[in-house]
């Protein structure tokens, strides 16, 4: 080879065409997932459309949001739903606190800690837990809680059932956030002599913090709308009730349950008010994970 042909400009590969069998079939591939995106739409579409066109009167109504049923007969159409607003709030709020610290310390201990066959036990156990039904949950906490420690129902017990639902996500969504931390940053920190648990504490969890929120607020979303819990472990109340270990606490599952036996015109836009309302609070925690992702985001350099 000569030192003229060496000084040539290397001359770039022209990819071959695709052949009209990998065209055909690309764009049939692609036919069908956009099919089958929109037919998944449709009854989404379709549920949103009915729930709005039957439960907007009963949103956009006065009194709505800050009022109670408290002295509302069956037939009127008055009042609100505020003692219900306020029981999910609670209960959910509750739950959280309970299963978010016990969801973390067993998602550090899977990721940093967790070998052998402690873990392997751990991990099988956050595994049927995830699969657990809502009604089995409610059932165990009915057996415990009220047949055998012989306290009474309550919002509280609510919310230990909701926290056995919680668990998992919150398990889960954290193990993953802590993986996705590189493993470079912890060993640069051991290489420091800086101890394990204020690595874990000082650098895995500010970065993975933004994903374990979002993974957090989507466990809330999740539970908010459970229904065996509370019908199970609470009454109904159509007043607001402050203690949540004591006496009854609607809810918006509960509140759309009882109202389901009410025949009058008054108790079906109940129903679909409330249903409009829990999925209004569903979506903006949505898009409160969503939002705060995006912003985690941006902040990230």
């Amino acid at each position: 080879m000569s030192i003229d042909s060496l000084r040539q400009p290397v001359k770039l590969t022209v990819l071959q065409p695709l052949s009209l069998g990998r065209r055909i079939k690309n764009h049939l591939a692609t036919t069908l997932f956009l099919a089958s995106f929109a037919v998944a739409l449709v009854p989404l579409i379709w549920l949103l459309a009915v729930v709005i066109a039957r439960g907007g009167y009963a949103v956009t109504r006065p009194g709505w949001w800050t009022h109670s049923l408290r002295g509302v007969l069956p037939e009127e159409f008055a009042g609100g739903v505020y003692h219900a607003l306020y029981g999910t709030v609670v209960q959910a709020g509750v739950a959280a606190a309970l299963a978010v610290p016990l969801g973390l310390m067993t998602a550090v201990f899977l990721v940093e800690y967790g070998s052998g066959r402690l873990a392997r036990v751990t991990t099988f156990m956050v595994d049927v837990l995830a699969g657990v039904p809502s009604i089995v949950a409610a059932l165990f906490i009915f057996s415990l809680w009220i047949a055998t420690f012989g306290l009474q129902q309550s919002a509280f017990a609510v919310s230990l059932a909701l926290v056995l639902l919680m668990l998992p996500v919150v398990v889960r969504s954290t193990e993953e956030m802590l993986r996705l931390v590189p493993d470079e940053l912890r060993e640069a920190s051991y290489a420091l002599g800086v101890a394990k648990w204020k690595t874990i504490v000082r650098i895995v969890f500010p970065m993975a913090m933004p994903g374990i929120i979002s993974g957090v607020l989507l466990a809330v979303a999740r539970v908010i709308g459970e229904t065996a819990p509370v019908l199970i472990l609470v009454g109904y109340s159509r007043s607001i009730n402050l203690d949540i270990f004591h006496g009854n606490m609607a809810s918006l599952p509960l509140l759309i349950y009882t109202e389901l036996t009410n025949p009058q015109h008054a108790g079906f836009l109940r129903v679909w008010g409330a249903a409009l309302t829990l999925i209004i609070m569903v979506a903006a925690i949505n898009f409160a994970a969503a939002a705060f992702r995006f912003l985690a985001n941006l902040r990230r350099p």
